[in-house]
């Protein structure tokens, strides 16, 4: 075999397992930083192998990648699932802050209830 068919570029397999809708979206990731393999930070070129994780920050958050198959393509999503594991735990649901619009006034009588049966007073 040879180091193409055992080996992709992190931008190119990035795209093709559908992390990033556009080639150039996986390369200007890479470029901020936002893409580590290994630990390491990680250039547009640098090649991923079987077994080696990839640390995407997305929207915030870390997305864990591990390769299982090199691809530069795009291929269906059933080829996709068997090229990468997704290790990502999952995410802690945010809290939901209800917040009054700045100079509303004090709450009527039905917006306190309201405000109390979010709060878990009833």
């Amino acid at each position: 075999m040879t180091d193409a068919a055992t080996s992709a570029r992190v931008d190119a397999w990035l795209w093709a397992i559908r992390v990033y809708k556009t080639r150039s979206a996986a390369t200007t990731a890479c470029r901020a930083g936002h893409v580590r393999v290994n630990g390491e930070k990680a250039k547009a070129a640098q090649p991923v192998r079987p077994g080696d994780e990839l640390r995407v920050r997305i929207a915030g958050f870390d997305r864990i990648l591990v390769v299982r198959q090199p691809i530069s393509k795009r291929v269906g999503a059933a080829l996709v699932a068997a090229s990468a594991e997704d290790r990502t735990p999952p995410r802690d649901p945010t809290p939901v802050v209800a917040q009054r619009d700045r100079g509303a006034g004090r709450p009527t009588k039905r917006e306190r209830r309201e405000i109390d049966r979010f709060r878990g007073r009833d």
